[in-house]
């Protein structure tokens, strides 16, 4: 019988995740392209949303530190709202449960991913959500593992790690390819314009995964 364990006590480092799963880190700008190069327009309406997003971040946050629910409610939430992976086509998944076989099936892996959007069963966005007093670098690990549970990977795989301060991206590339990119660090409680780049790449990651679907 396979030993079940908490994916929260075995990936805990990058390089545990690498040794463990084979993972490695592409240096090639073209591997994560979607979040740079040319994003999508904000309308005038989006980015007065934002505004109200990012006063409300600053409200709640002069009164100390952010737990994880806040965080999920003052910025992932309305933010994935405004990229539009509330509607159709997508679907989102809270507290989604996942497993991972490893090790010769001797090890079940198991977690809960804080937000899961899906197109057609195909995962688009795993998001993971951390209080503030903990780095959203430090949650990769984690993030990756779980998107890793995908078993339908024929397309890329994108992941959004977040504290509320501070925001970062993780593609993860299709089928047996495990490599992984990163975007730079956006931060969202000292400079609000961040929010806008952050927003602008959720969008080209959705109209990117329902071009790649529709194809």
């Amino acid at each position: 019988m396979a030993k079940v364990v908490a994916v929260t006590d075995v990936c805990k480092t990058l390089a545990e995740v690498e040794t463990r799963f084979e993972l490695s880190r592409s240096d090639d700008p073209d591997f994560f392209s979607e979040w740079r190069g040319l994003l999508p327009e904000l309308s005038v309406s989006e980015q007065d949303r934002l505004r109200l997003i990012w006063q409300r971040l600053q409200y709640h946050r002069a009164d100390g530190d952010l737990l994880e629910g806040s965080v999920m409610l003052l910025v992932a939430s309305p933010l994935l709202e405004l990229a539009g992976f509330y509607d159709p086509p997508f679907k989102l998944k809270a507290e989604a449960t996942v497993e991972i076989t490893v090790d010769d099936s001797e090890e079940v892996l198991r977690g809960r991913i804080d937000a899961l959007v899906l197109q057609q069963n195909l995962w688009v966005l795993v998001l993971e959500a951390k209080k503030t007093t903990i780095s959203a670098r430090s949650a990769l690990p984690q993030a990756l593992a779980y998107m890793l549970a995908n078993t339908q990977r024929s397309q890329p795989t994108f992941g959004i790690v977040t504290n509320g301060d501070d925001v970062l991206f993780v593609k993860l590339g299709p089928g047996q390819d495990f490599q992984y990119g990163l975007s730079r660090s956006f931060s969202l409680y000292t400079l609000p314009e961040e929010l806008q780049s952050v927003l602008q790449i959720l969008k080209r990651i959705g109209a990117v995964v329902d071009h790649s679907t529709e194809n």
